[in-house]
């Protein structure tokens, strides 16, 4: 009995080290990236209050547009996953095309968005409750910050629609090594432009801005140059510009299985930055103690993240090819595997959340705050690693409508009612609000084992 379990649930040394040979790259990459905002945003934070809070705000915004960039490529990259499993190198440069149309065309809406609606936008997140902060600063430091931001959106979705099709490949060490590059010249120019240095002058928010926008265009740089100088490890990319066309059969399977994929991240993306509108209406304080928690929060979140993003490409191979069976044990493996790595994170984030607000130069009030978001964060961990992992199980299989009502019909029917309500018109704390909406995730937890475990995601659908 035990020998069976052990074996349902545990794989053996050579299963571990296939999963860790794709995921750690990716780990460390994302790693070394949140640990750049994590002291990019120390530095903002020792600045002031209002510097710490405008920035966060504008990074909510920014989120919005990434994860739609990240929409723009997961539905061309379950097929382009599928594609390189069957050996087809053609329909891999395809969908690569069709990556460069999405994400062009997302930073150009963005681009008009944030030009535009700059001050509407960031106002929404200021509100004049609270003890703490000057509302017309932040909106100052945010629009700032933002008009320098710009400038980092195209290289940013280029970068990401080359870097989703290497990792198709199974390649995750090149997007690494760009990623630690571009990490260190942000860190560097993060303090000289933030604070100056040798007849630089302190820039402030501007400068912290303007060093993200030159780390982007280097990672860019990196990996375009890579891809195309090493064609035997990447042959989608022969001729992928000698003709824009994309065979109308490809493209329409891409978009009727891919549209249901860019709609969720989209909506899922926007309904978090309602979330967080939400809690800002109690005030500038819990904007700041939010930015402080989240930058740690997403540090160690990136454990779930990455090893649910392995499935996609573990599972993805596996059913391009046909092998039905492995693909269900790939995932249940790598499901348990992810929420077990996050029951001993999620230890660990409690123990660094006690002391890390202390860095901040900020008020003692929204140190305590922060910490309380921490712990509470930290709780809902092991939950959020098993709906990750179920959402991406279910995308690998193309069934992108299920992930869009799994995803965003729930983010938008519950989640945000929920938090509303608890906001708006109750009076509970913003910690007991914070605690009742993380953990709300239990729902998505047995939506998404009942899934898995009925097996509708199966499916090869490059036949």
């Amino acid at each position: 009995m035990q020998t069976s379990i052990r074996t349902k649930f545990i794989g053996d040394r050579a299963f571990y080290r296939r999963v860790l040979y794709l995921a750690i790259p990716m780990i460390i990459q994302n790693a070394i990236t949140s640990f750049v905002s994590f002291l990019d945003n120390i530095m903002v934070g020792q600045i002031g209050t209002e510097q710490m809070s405008g920035v966060a705000i504008v990074n909510q915004l920014l989120f919005v547009f990434n994860i739609c960039i990240f929409g723009g490529v997961s539905g061309a990259g379950i097929f382009g996953t599928q594609f390189f499993g069957k050996g087809d190198y053609e329909g891999q440069k395809h969908a690569f095309r069709f990556k460069m149309y999405a994400v062009l065309g997302i930073s150009a809406a963005a681009l008009l968005l944030f030009y535009f609606f700059s001050e509407p936008l960031i106002s929404l997140y200021l509100s004049e409750d609270g003890t703490t902060g000057d509302i017309t600063l932040a909106l100052r430091y945010g629009e700032e910050y933002l008009a320098v931001m710009l400038a980092s959106l195209i290289p940013f979705a280029v970068c990401q629609a080359y870097v989703s099709t290497i990792r198709e490949t199974g390649q995750t060490f090149v997007p690494m090594l760009a990623s630690a590059a571009a990490v260190f010249v942000n860190l560097v120019l993060d303090y000289l432009f933030i604070f100056g240095f040798a007849g630089i002058p302190a820039m402030g928010v501007r400068g912290a801005a303007l060093a993200t926008v030159i780390a982007r265009l280097i990672e860019c740089t990196i990996v375009v140059v890579w891809t195309h100088l090493r064609r035997e490890k990447n042959p989608y990319i022969k001729g992928a510009y000698r003709s824009p066309k994309i065979p109308r059969s490809i493209c329409r399977e891409i978009l009727i299985k891919g549209t249901p994929l860019m709609l969720n991240e989209m909506l899922w993306a926007s309904g978090m930055a309602v979330i967080a509108q939400c809690y800002a209406v109690r005030g500038l304080d819990v904007v700041a103690a939010q930015n402080i928690s989240s930058t740690i929060t997403n540090l160690f979140n990136i454990i779930y993240m990455q090893l649910g993003a392995s499935i996609s490409v573990l599972v993805g191979q596996c059913l391009g090819a046909g092998h039905l069976d492995e693909a269900r044990d790939t995932a249940r493996k790598v499901i348990v595997f992810s929420v077990g790595c996050c029951v001993a994170a999620a230890g660990v984030m409690v123990f660094a959340g006690g002391f890390f607000p202390s860095i901040y130069n900020t008020e003692e009030s929204i140190r305590s705050l922060a910490r309380g978001f921490i712990f509470i964060s930290a709780c809902a961990m092991p939950l959020c690693a098993f709906s990750h992992c179920a959402y991406f199980t279910l995308r690998s299989g193309g069934k992108t409508v299920i992930t869009f009502l799994f995803d965003s019909v729930y983010t938008w029917v519950l989640l945000i009612p929920f938090t509303y309500v608890l906001v708006n018109f109750t009076a509970l704390p913003i910690l007991t609000v914070f605690f009742l909406v993380q953990f709300a995730e239990i729902v998505k937890v047995v939506i998404g084992f009942f899934m898995i475990k009925s097996g509708v995601w199966l499916q090869n659908i490059v036949k």
